[in-house]
C-alpha cells in the first residue's frame, strides 16, 4: 500500500509551489484572525528554512509521508512546534495540491512561452539570410513550385506562434486560484480567498469549490498545447532528417547535432533532429494518459489523480528539451543554397508558371492552359530536358501562340519573384515578414 501511495518520488518537484501556497496562505490566516501573527511569522522562517534544505539537497525525504506536502508539513512542525500544526487550517490537500499543480504549470508555460519565442527568432533569423535562395517547394514530397529557404522556415514561425498562442490562452483559463475550496465544500472559518489568489498572482478565486478540488482541465489543455507543438516540432525534425540525407544534402549539421556510426566512419547522423521527432510520441501519449485517468472519475476528488502528474512533468521535460535542441539545430545548419537552386528547377518545377503565362499572355482559360502545359511536360520528359530546354517550335507545336518571352518565367529566379500575393515566396515578401516577425520578437 505504502508503495503504491506515495507520490513523493514525483511530486516533490512541487516544493517550491507548495512553500509558496503555504506561505500566501498563512499570511491570509493571520490577516484574518485565524491564527496569531507570531504563529504566520514561525511559520514563515520555518518554510524559508526548508526551502533552503530541499535547495542544497539536505532535506529528509521520507515515502512514509506519501508527498511533497506531507513531508514540508511534517518538516515544518518538527522544526517550530504547534505554529506548525497551525498551518493547514482551513485548508485541505485536495486544495492544496490544486494551487500547486496549478503554480507548477504556470510556471512551466511561462519557461516554454520563452523557448517558443527563442524558436521563432532562430528561423526567422535564418530567414531573413535566406529570404532570396531558392529550394524546391513539395507537395506529396514531389517537386511542385520554386518556393524560397526563407519562405520555408517562415511557416514554421507561423507555426510556432499559434503554439505560443495557445499557451497563452491556456495560462488565461488556468489562472485562476483554487484555495478556500478545502475538501471539496468550502470551509467555515473566515478566510479570505481573494487575499491568497492575488499573492499567488492568480485572477481571482475559482467560483465552484467541487470544480476547484477536481479540475484538471488547465493539465490537459497544457497537454495538447504540448502535443500540437510537439507535432510541429517533429515536423520539422522530419525534414531535416530527410534535408541532412546523401539524395538531397539540402543542409550539413555540424558535430554539435550529429553523431557517428559506430562501424561506419563517414556517417554523420542526425540524432538530435530524429530525437525530437521520437519525443513528440511521448508527448502525445502523456496527453492521452490524463484523459483516460481523468474520464471516468466523479466529483468531487479521487485518488486517481495524483497520476496527473507524471504525465505533464515528462511533457514539460520533453517539450523543453525538444525546444532547446531545435532552436540549436535552426542555427547551427548550414544549408547548400547552389543544390537547392539546382533542385528548385527540377521535376517542372515551373510547369505553373508557364500556365499562368498562357492565360496571363494569351489569354487562355486556365484549364486549357492546364492541358496546353501537361503536353510540354510530357514533351520535355521524352527529350529529357526542363521546360526552358525546349525549343519555341516544339512549343508553338503545342500551343502556336507562345511567343520566345515564354522563356522569362521559366527561370527559378523569375518564378518565385512573380510570387507576390500577400503571404508569398517573393524574396522581397519573405525579406519583410521575416523583418517583421524579428521586430515583434524583439
Amino acid at each position: 500500500m505504502q508503495e503504491i501511495n506515495a507520490s513523493i518520488d514525483f511530486d516533490r518537484r512541487l516544493w517550491r509551489q507548495d512553500i509558496r501556497g503555504s506561505l500566501a496562505h498563512a499570511a491570509m490566516l493571520a490577516r484574518c484572525g485565524i491564527i496569531e501573527p507570531a504563529d504566520e511569522a514561525d511559520i514563515r522562517q520555518g518554510l524559508e528554512a526548508i526551502a533552503a534544505e530541499i535547495e542544497s539537497g539536505r532535506f529528509p525525504f521520507s515515502a512514509a509521508l506519501e508527498d511533497i506536502h506531507m513531508n514540508i508539513e511534517a518538516r515544518l512542525t518538527e522544526r517550530i512546534g504547534d505554529a506548525g500544526r497551525r498551518l493547514h487550517t482551513a485548508r485541505s490537500r485536495n486544495d492544496q495540491v490544486a494551487v500547486d499543480f496549478r503554480l507548477w504549470v504556470r510556471d512551466a508555460i511561462d519557461g516554454l512561452d520563452a523557448q517558443l519565442a527563442d524558436l521563432m527568432r532562430a528561423l526567422a533569423g535564418r530567414a531573413a539570410e535566406h529570404a532570396a535562395d531558392p529550394m524546391p517547394g513539395f507537395t506529396h514530397l514531389q517537386t511542385a513550385q520554386p518556393v524560397t529557404f526563407g519562405h520555408h522556415l517562415l511557416a514554421y514561425v507561423a507555426m510556432v506562434s499559434r503554439d505560443r498562442g495557445r499557451l497563452e490562452d491556456a495560462r488565461r483559463r488556468l489562472n485562476e486560484s483554487p484555495l478556500g475550496a478545502a475538501a471539496l465544500a468550502g470551509t467555515s472559518f473566515p478566510i479570505d480567498p481573494a487575499m491568497t489568489a492575488a499573492a499567488l498572482g492568480f485572477d481571482r478565486p475559482m467560483g465552484n469549490s467541487l470544480d476547484a478540488v477536481s479540475d484538471r482541465d488547465f493539465a490537459i489543455e497544457f497537454l495538447a498545447a504540448g502535443a500540437i507543438s510537439a507535432m510541429h516540432l517533429s515536423r520539422f525534425a522530419e525534414e531535416m532528417v530527410i534535408w541532412c540525407s546523401a539524395p538531397f544534402r539540402f543542409v550539413a549539421l555540424s558535430d554539435a547535432f550529429t553523431t557517428g556510426s559506430s562501424i561506419m566512419p563517414q556517417k554523420r547522423n542526425p540524432d538530435a533532429a530524429e530525437l525530437v521527432r521520437a519525443k513528440s510520441g511521448r508527448m502525445l501519449g502523456s496527453l492521452v494518459a490524463l484523459l483516460t485517468v481523468m474520464k471516468g472519475l466523479p466529483l468531487a476528488y479521487g485518488k486517481d489523480m495524483q497520476e496527473d502528474k507524471p504525465p505533464v512533468f515528462e511533457a514539460a521535460d520533453a517539450w523543453a528539451l525538444s525546444l532547446a535542441a531545435t532552436a540549436g539545430m535552426v542555427r547551427d545548419m548550414q544549408p547548400d543554397t547552389a543544390r537547392m537552386r539546382a533542385a528548385a528547377g527540377a521535376g517542372f518545377a515551373t510547369a505553373t508558371d508557364l500556365a499562368d503565362w498562357l492565360v496571363r499572355t494569351l489569354r487562355l482559360p486556365f484549364r486549357s492552359a492546364h492541358h496546353v502545359t501537361g503536353r510540354l511536360v510530357a514533351r520535355a520528359e521524352a527529350r529529357g530536358v526542363d521546360l526552358a530546354g525546349l525549343t519555341l517550335a516544339e512549343m508553338q507545336a503545342e500551343e502556336p501562340g507562345i511567343t520566345a518571352a515564354v522563356f522569362s518565367v521559366l527561370d527559378v529566379a523569375a518564378s518565385v519573384a512573380s510570387r507576390r500575393s500577400a503571404g508569398g515566396t517573393a524574396p522581397d515578401n519573405v525579406a519583410a515578414a521575416a523583418a517583421r516577425w524579428l521586430e515583434v520578437l524583439g
